[in-house]
């Protein structure tokens, strides 16, 4: 038997200030991180529903998404099980939603991974703009940090690529 596949997802647009923390977290896990061949780290941007294919393979995802959880900007979560239908279906964002129903189309497929859903309350979602508020940024390398503890609850072995 081999080793768990495991597909680190982010998700959300970049455009709009903190909706592309995901995406933020993914290029920089992708800039400082090796991985081995069984972990697929993927920028998923607002794909929704067209990320069934990604998101029907592994055994294990992990999604990175700004998540509004009545928390104060910044806040870290940890989604899991039924956490994860209640709090999507509070409608953070489009993408969110057609999340929710590719993950429902997996079990048509007979493949639903564990799912953990690793988000930050984000402050503004709706300015459009490339940066970040403060509050949000400041949380990258900690969920940067969350991923990596995830994959060591799974036991998947990762590097730190050299700095150049």
């Amino acid at each position: 038997m081999g080793n768990p596949l495991v597909t680190i997802l982010g998700v959300g647009n970049f455009l709009f200030a903190d909706e592309g923390f995901g995406i933020r977290v993914i290029e920089k896990l992708q800039a400082e991180y090796r991985f081995p061949e069984e972990v697929l780290v993927v920028d998923g941007g607002v794909l929704g529903i067209h990320l069934l294919g990604v998101i029907s393979q592994p055994d294990h995802l992990i999604v990175v998404d700004a998540v509004r959880n009545r928390g104060k900007a910044g806040d870290l979560y940890r989604l899991a099980g039924e956490d994860i239908p209640r709090r999507v279906l509070a409608k953070n964002s489009l993408h969110q939603v057609d999340l929710l129903e590719a993950l429902t189309l997996c079990q048509a497929l007979d493949k639903v991974p564990e799912t953990v859903i690793l988000g930050v309350e984000p402050e503004d979602i709706e300015t459009l703009s490339l940066e970040m508020t403060p509050a949000v940024r400041r949380q990258v390398a900690p969920m940067v940090a969350r991923v990596l503890q995830e994959l060591d609850r799974l036991g998947v072995t990762y590097s730190r690529r050299s700095p150049s």
